[in-house]
């Protein structure tokens, strides 16, 4: 043997024929052996994890199955076995508790209370499982958070002393113009940024001290996400989830469920370089999803869709209500309107207001008349536009595109008086009603229009 060790060593390598038969023979006894031991290995892993009251399963190689009560297996059909009872001295899996995974090293299994994301050395291959919010309870909590750029004079007050909770499972609409700070706080919370004061939760965990056990809950879509042009779009998803510890045919599992949510699964091997710009925050969706996160943060997430896939985005972030928690930001307040529980609305980073969507309007849109005259009447339509502009119940006149718009500050007044004036100007209408005020109405009576004079 001394001689066959000598002959790979030596320069050349050069096997003798004399050395030959004993390689020969290592390299049948290790094909004989290596099956064996790999068997009883198995065996043993499997015989451990019925101690610990696991129930039995078919693991692929490097797979974790989650464990949690009712959570079913993303891997393939495991065939029906009876779980083996747990022992007495085993531990009791912890409430909503995490996919656990037993260190390589051979270690015991984390034990209740404790999240295998933070233990070193420890990977979790599986899909997490991770301890569901309760409703009512906040999935974001922030206190007096504030971020200051630059430092003497010339610095930049982003965030001032911002409080902000949004309750588990809801789906809330960050809002502001431009510079309020609504990018700001989203990098934040992420753990993207670095506050200047104040506190922040997300999930329960210390956003300026979570580390990887905080990116675990999170999935994060930048406002101008970058990609590698020249990766294709399942290599990219599959990327960000070997970034999160997955692995082998779960992680395989999971970027093909993602891809096929957004609509990418026809062009998911295609080069990203060769995606549209709507295709791009598609895939962007995709990545924030792969680890299948309880909280969703989502800087301007359908910015640079098309009608259709601005709405099919939009029902794929509404059906995660309940189940996830979603925070999002967005120049779009149809949006809002059209998918959000709650709303906060920020400028020059203070928190102007917050609250459920239909208690904002009811608090502050005032009501509001909508007036369709008949066409060929402009002397008397002007006419009526400075009689309904001095009244004191309108509080805004508008004349475009051949409607009125008339925002009145007493509605029960207003309802007795409006048809009078329209009578007495001699316009004869083609349409009248009173219209529900939108979140336009609101945003713009609480923060006003941006220096451009557009909603921001």
């Amino acid at each position: 043997m001394a001689v066959a060790l000598w002959d790979l060593t030596r320069p050349g390598r050069r096997v003798r024929g004399d050395s030959r038969l004993i390689w020969a023979l290592v390299i049948v006894l290790a094909n004989f052996v290596g099956p064996i031991v790999y068997f009883v290995a198995g065996r043993e892993d499997i015989a451990d994890e019925a101690d610990a009251g696991l129930p039995a399963r078919d693991a692929l190689p490097g797979q974790v199955v989650p464990t949690q009560a009712g959570v079913p297996p993303l891997g393939p059909p495991t065939r029906a076995s009876p779980a083996t009872p747990p022992s007495s001295t085993a531990a009791p899996a912890p409430p909503g508790g995490s996919v656990s995974a037993a260190p390589s090293s051979g270690g015991p299994a984390p034990g209740p209370g404790i999240d295998p994301l933070s233990l070193p050395g420890a990977p979790v291959r599986g899909l997490p499982v991770h301890r569901p919010l309760t409703p009512g309870e906040s999935a974001i909590s922030a206190r007096a958070l504030t971020k200051r750029f630059g430092t003497g004079e010339s610095s930049v007050l982003a965030l001032d002393r911002l409080d902000l909770d949004v309750p588990a499972g809801s789906v809330f609409g960050l809002l502001g113009p431009n510079g309020a700070g609504k990018t700001t706080t989203l990098r934040i919370l992420s753990g993207l940024a670095h506050s200047t004061g104040g506190t922040a939760t997300v999930a329960g965990i210390q956003v300026d001290a979570g580390g990887p056990a905080l990116t675990a809950r999170i999935g994060y879509l930048d406002q101008d996400p970058r990609y590698y042009g020249w990766m294709s779009g399942r290599e990219l998803v599959t990327l960000v989830g070997r970034l999160h510890g997955f692995d082998g045919y779960l992680l395989e599992r999971r970027a093909e469920e993602v891809l096929e949510q957004v609509g990418l699964a026809s062009a998911a091997d295609r080069r990203v370089e060769s995606y549209s710009g709507g295709m791009r925050q598609r895939l962007g969706i995709a990545q924030a999803l792969v680890n299948q996160p309880p909280l969703l943060i989502l800087d301007e997430p359908v910015s640079s869709l098309d009608p259709e896939g601005r709405r099919d985005l939009l029902a794929l972030i509404a059906e995660l209500r309940g189940t996830a928690t979603v925070l999002f930001s967005t120049h779009v307040l149809s949006d809002v309107e059209r998918i959000c529980d709650r709303v906060a609305i920020l400028d020059h980073g203070h928190l102007v207001t917050e609250g459920p969507l239909d208690e904002l309007l009811d608090r502050y849109a005032s009501p509001i008349y909508r007036l369709e005259p008949e066409p060929g009447q402009e002397s008397a339509v002007a006419t009526l536009v400075e009689r309904l502009r001095a009244a004191t119940w309108a509080t805004d006149v508008t004349a475009a595109h051949g409607l009125l718009r008339v925002t009145v500050s007493d509605p029960a007044w207003a309802a007795r008086e409006i048809l009078p004036v329209v009578v007495e100007a001699g316009v004869a209408l083609a349409a009248y009603e009173r219209v529900r005020p939108t979140l336009e109405d609101v945003f713009i009576e609480l923060v006003g229009r941006d220096r451009t004079g557009n909603v921001a």
